[in-house]
């Protein structure tokens, strides 16, 4: 699911929210997280999960095509850790769908 699907289907089930208002709601809780990740602090919710920055220090890299050494930077990348209501919610989910009927 992309962005723009999830903000049609939150709207489908809000009929009494403007189209517009959900697609708000959505970009600010978005830039919530990502103004946190960015100031280096943790987002947690609750049986959602954790988003989280990890540090990727230095490394030496290859280039794929030509096989050189690359210099590769340290940098600073964001990390998702499941919750485990959504973990038990997928796994349920794919469990019933994979029983044959």
């Amino acid at each position: 699911m992309i962005k723009s699907e999830l903000i049609d289907k939150l709207a489908e089930a809000n009929p009494h929210l403007y189209h517009r208002d959900v697609e708000r709601v959505v970009n600010t809780i978005l830039d919530g997280i990502t103004e946190s990740l960015a100031r280096g602090e943790r987002v947690e919710l609750r049986g959602f999960g954790a988003f989280s920055v990890r540090h990727r220090p230095p490394r030496v890299g290859r280039n794929p095509r030509t096989g050189d050494s690359v210099a590769v930077k340290e940098k600073h990348v964001p990390f998702f850790k499941t919750g485990k209501e959504l973990r038990e919610r997928v796994d349920a989910s794919r469990a019933s769908k994979s029983t044959p009927a």
